[in-house]
């Protein structure tokens, strides 16, 4: 049995949660609020941060690419279905850009600021904490995205997936990203249709169906947010 202690508007758990259901694992979710700096997920994460996953009595795993990894390693090379990473050390290299592109360039430029500056600080400032939000930080996100989406686009123009010719990591990462945003009905759609359609196509997998009933105090998702066919 897999748990894992995540949060909902955290992209890098959402990825591993994608990644947990392709490979078809049943997974326990415990959600983590980070600010609260909780004494028992400190001890076993001093850094704090999400997601933290452990198998059955192992130890923690700390991070999405060490937790990735450690499925593929597991899991990927013993059913090729199930490998999200290529063969070879050129797609894996690719793979792993792209990774960090969506987790550590989209999330800190985009999501973080959506979800922080909508969601987070109202719920740290039920706890007392100093948080206002910041307008300027909403304006910078929304900047932001339409040029992720553009580069999504041009990833897509002439393949499949977004690493190549077969789903990786790097198409969950993305959609990871994209679907914090779209849960708070902040992706321009309208605007970038092949980003819709090669989105449309992952949304529509069992592994991301539990994301889709994902619920938040305070926030209602727009109606096409759990539609298959948006």
């Amino acid at each position: 049995m897999i748990r894992l202690y995540h949060h909902p508007l955290s992209v890098p758990s959402r990825f591993i949660r994608l990644a947990v259901g392709e490979c078809e694992l049943t997974c326990e979710l415990i959600e983590e609020r980070p600010w609260e700096r909780r004494e028992e997920f400190l001890l076993m994460n001093p850094a704090g941060t999400l997601p933290v996953m452990q198998e059955d009595n192992g130890p923690p795993i700390v991070g999405a690419w060490p937790a990735s990894e450690y499925l593929d390693e597991t899991r990927g090379f013993a059913l090729d279905e199930h490998r999200l990473l290529p063969a070879n050390a050129d797609g894996r290299a690719e793979v792993r850009r792209l990774l960090d592109w969506f987790l550590g360039k989209f999330d800190p430029e985009v999501t973080v600021y959506l979800a922080e500056e909508r969601v987070i600080k109202r719920e740290m400032s039920r706890l007392g904490m100093d948080s206002s939000p910041d307008s300027s930080l909403l304006r910078a996100g929304r900047a932001n995205i339409r040029m992720h989406l553009r580069y999504i686009d041009h990833l897509i123009v002439e393949q499949s997936w977004l690493a190549g010719d077969r789903m990786s990591y790097a198409d969950l990462a993305a959609a990871a990203a994209l679907s914090v945003a779209d849960f708070l009905g902040e992706v321009p759609w309208q605007e970038y249709e092949e980003v819709k359609d090669w989105y449309a196509r992952i949304k529509s997998r069992p592994s991301f169906r539990p994301l889709l009933h994902d619920q938040m105090r305070g926030v209602t998702p727009p109606a096409h947010y759990a539609d298959l066919d948006f």
